[in-house]
């Protein structure tokens, strides 16, 4: 696994240089979320920060399913100035990242709801693979208003496919037990992931910026320029699979 700590701090150092740089009409221009601004994509990065260091501070999210408590967080922070949304998220992933850092030294096994069960040292790829992806999937073109996203170096990309590659099988349990593929990355961060039991039915291959954005159904196949070889049963299970 790559260093998903140091790939959160650089995310999180290229997010604060992007948002200090914002006018007040990109704050509020709609980002690659539907019905989410660009301000609430920082309010959500800024949540998931809070839920590791003062959960109380947040609504009760309890029983939610992921993305529907994801939502719930969002709109209820809506009002906030956008000066109040940046002012949030730098005072609380300053104080995040160091209590991820320690949670990641401790031996045991995290329930995630939804997302599944992890290992404690797993935790900060997921925060990395959100930083990755919305930052540019979702705030830069071609979703979102922005252009000229930050660099997907090795570091960060990799520590995004790093959740990937761990929360796959957790999050698509259908899909794996009936079809086995292999994920060819190739370029920055290459690696092979093999999903399912027994023999690949299937091959799917791109790289892995656009392996991140197929697999939270940010873009079709088609649009990306993703290549798919055997089954054509495994290959269209294959294009359902979704990370978050």
């Amino acid at each position: 696994m790559y260093d998903a700590i140091e790939a959160v701090r650089a995310d999180r150092a290229s997010l604060l240089e992007i948002c200090d740089q914002l006018t007040a009409e990109q704050w509020q221009a709609a980002s690659g979320c539907a019905g989410w601004r660009i301000q609430d994509v920082v309010t959500h990065m800024s949540n998931l920060f809070w839920l590791v260091v003062e959960p109380q501070k947040l609504p009760d999210i309890s029983g939610l399913p992921t993305e529907a408590a994801q939502e719930a967080l969002v709109q209820a922070r809506r009002e906030l100035e956008p000066a109040e949304v940046l002012a949030d998220y730098e005072e609380v992933s300053k104080v995040a990242v160091d209590r991820l850092a320690d949670l990641a030294k401790l031996d045991l096994e995290l329930e995630l709801g939804d997302l599944g069960s992890y290992r404690a040292n797993v935790l900060p790829t997921a925060y990395a693979f959100d930083h990755y992806t919305h930052i540019r999937a979702d705030m830069f073109g071609p979703r979102g208003p922005l252009t000229g996203p930050p660099p997907s170096d090795e570091l960060r990309i990799g520590s995004a496919l790093d959740w990937v590659e761990a929360a796959l099988a957790q999050q698509n349990p259908a899909v794996a037990a009936d079809v086995a593929l292999e994920l060819q990355i190739t370029g920055t961060g290459a690696r092979v992931i093999s999903f399912g039991t027994g023999g690949a039915m299937a091959t799917v291959c791109s790289d892995g910026p656009t392996l991140v954005r197929w697999v939270t159904q940010r873009g079709s196949w088609e649009e990306l320029g993703v290549q798919a070889t055997g089954d054509q049963g495994a290959i269209s299970a294959a294009r359902q699979l979704k990370v978050f």
